[in-house]
């Protein structure tokens, strides 16, 4: 299980509507399983179909993370134009089992879909995004 407040699915939301049709990308920091923040970094990719994370960026959000306590929870990227599921592509680069990957469908732009997924030796396992109302 993953617990991401509202307003946190919100702003994935509203990122990757905001940059449609290129896909976004970022982490989402906290403790255990509770989302905290969200970390957009930039899509190098710049490309509707797959992404790359800035490196400078993703260092930076490390350490941010680690200043305030967090630690990077989960990988999050968008599917402009299709399901929210791991496309193959995605699966050749989950290559940290403790980290949980979450696809903001916008194949639907009137009902956003989010899903998140654990992937372990190639084993993908859904996780259950628990929804709240707060940051605390």
């Amino acid at each position: 299980m993953l617990k991401i407040p509202v307003v946190l699915q919100q702003e994935m939301i509203d990122l990757a509507k905001r940059d449609s049709p290129i896909e976004i990308c970022g982490y989402l920091s906290g403790n255990g399983e509770a989302a905290k923040k969200v970390i957009p970094l930039t899509n190098t990719d710049h490309s509707a179909e797959h992404f790359s994370f800035d490196p400078k960026e993703q260092f930076q959000a490390v350490k941010n993370a680690r200043a305030t306590g967090h630690e990077l929870i989960a990988v999050y990227h968008s599917h402009p134009a299709s399901p929210a599921r791991l496309s193959a592509e995605d699966l050749r680069l989950a290559n940290d089992p403790r980290i949980v990957y979450i696809i903001v469908s916008l194949q639907n732009p009137e009902e956003p879909v989010l899903k998140a997924f654990n992937v372990n030796a190639g084993a993908v396992t859904e996780v259950a995004i628990l929804s709240s109302e707060g940051c605390e």
